[in-house]
């Protein structure tokens, strides 16, 4: 899927849509189209995570506040139960298989061996921890439930997410390049289906818009 032709799709269908979800698409698609630009790896892979969390991120009560974590699983769980064509099934099954099965044995992109190594639990509850998230993904991969592995995914995906925006890597390391290039590729090809899946849904109930745009303040 290219940007212009998804930019085209919604300048087609943005006058009978609700604002909020105009406002979701637009945004998501612009930093789409910045990651496209980058020109490396680290940088494309914040764009990437910034379009996302353009497309699903929404303004809740402060009383009913999720974790982070627990909103985007809902936000994907709502995208494949839409996907009817099963776009996102054949992505995860088919076309990287694989690389998310090296990424869910990956202890570095899991926050409980992390928690370890600066002492705060110990290596017994991390490798607990560890291996109860793997047993939930092979438990979807052995079952082909998308919605459970990509929660699982995107818990690994967030982990990297942090790692870089709080400053926890550095800039082209040699360290994560597995990682950062598995996870890049994977998050490259589900964004604009992300997008796509929104468009073809209007009438879902995507939440305000974080962030709203102010005319005048």
């Amino acid at each position: 899927m290219e940007y212009e032709t998804l930019k085209q799709r919604h300048r087609e269908v943005r006058g009978g849509y609700p604002a909020d979800l105009n406002l979701r698409i637009h945004r998501a698609l612009s930093w789409w189209q910045r990651a496209s630009m980058a020109d490396d790896m680290d940088g494309r892979f914040i764009f990437l995570w910034i379009a996302f969390n353009a497309a699903y991120a929404t303004e809740i009560e402060e009383d009913c506040r999720l974790s982070e974590q627990a909103a985007f699983r809902g936000f994907l769980a709502k995208l494949c139960a839409l996907d009817e064509a099963k776009r996102i099934h054949d992505l995860i099954w088919q076309e990287f298989s694989g690389s998310i099965r090296v990424l869910l044995d990956t202890p570095y992109v899991f926050q409980s061996f992390w928690e370890w190594r600066s002492g705060k639990i110990t290596r017994e509850t991390w490798e607990e921890r560890f291996e109860r998230g793997k047993r939930r993904a092979h438990h979807a991969l052995g079952s082909g439930d998308t919605a459970m592995l990509l929660g699982e995914i995107f818990n690994r995906l967030y982990m990297l997410r942090n790692q870089l925006m709080h400053g926890g890597a550095t800039w082209n390391s040699t360290v994560n390049r597995s990682q950062m290039r598995d996870c890049t590729n994977l998050l490259g090809k589900l964004v604009p289906l992300m997008i796509e899946l929104m468009l073809e849904h209007p009438e879902v109930i995507w939440g305000s818009a974080y962030f709203p745009v102010v005319e005048d303040a």
